[in-house]
């Protein structure tokens, strides 16, 4: 007489599933910059960490306001990605620009005067370098070129402007998403970039280095 079988026990797909999953790596945002946040929020990337990268934003000898910008993305990257590993990083770094001038982060209302005196009825570029590392140490940039035209300014709208206080800590001296957006005729290239990260080329960069939400 055979004795019966012992059954064999079954595990649930959802149990495999569970088991074989690999942690999703960590993302992480290199500026404390809130309105870099939101834009990735706006394409529904939210960081896991913010960890911002300081560092000396002076530009070297002879460098380009295009090379300043790219470069500085290139480096914060490298410096947050040397304390996450295994994580993707993403950084980025505007420079407003007349010519080969770069102009400063306003921080003072001498500042931000002198700025909008040179910007006041003529066309500028932005230059924003954004730089992407992948878990694995991979790396990837862009550089992204937008050209503004601000109209004539007048003394009164500088001093309202002034007294606004948005223009604290912005490159340039202004943010086109706020009061400053009123100043500008036209645009050629990206909006997003202007205001801090160019959605467009970040996206691309996270894409290309195996990034999925």
């Amino acid at each position: 007489m055979t004795s019966p079988r012992a059954a064999s026990p079954t595990v649930s797909n959802d149990a495999l599933t569970v088991s074989s999953a690999e942690p999703r790596p960590l993302l992480v945002l290199a500026s404390a910059s809130p309105r870099r946040l939101d834009l990735l929020r706006q394409i529904d990337i939210a960081p896991d960490r913010i960890d911002p990268a300081e560092l000396d934003e002076r530009a070297e000898p002879k460098e380009t306001p295009r090379r300043l910008a790219l470069r500085l993305a290139e480096e914060k990257a490298a410096l947050v990605a040397g304390r996450h590993a295994g994580a993707f990083v993403i950084a980025a770094d505007t420079v407003v620009c007349v010519g080969r001038r770069v102009l400063p982060k306003a921080e003072t209302e001498a500042d931000v005067r002198a700025c909008l005196a040179l910007l006041s009825g003529r066309a500028h570029r932005v230059e924003t370098g954004v730089a992407v590392i992948s878990p694995t140490g991979e790396s990837a940039s862009r550089l992204v070129e937008t050209r503004v035209h601000v109209k004539r300014l007048s003394d009164a709208e500088i001093d309202a402007y002034i007294e606004s206080g948005e223009w604290r800590g912005k490159a340039g001296g202004y943010a086109i998403q706020g009061r400053a957006g009123g100043f500008v005729l036209d645009l050629q290239g990206s909006y997003s970039g202007v205001v801090g990260l160019p959605l467009y080329e970040t996206l691309c960069l996270l894409q290309g280095l195996g990034w999925r939400p």
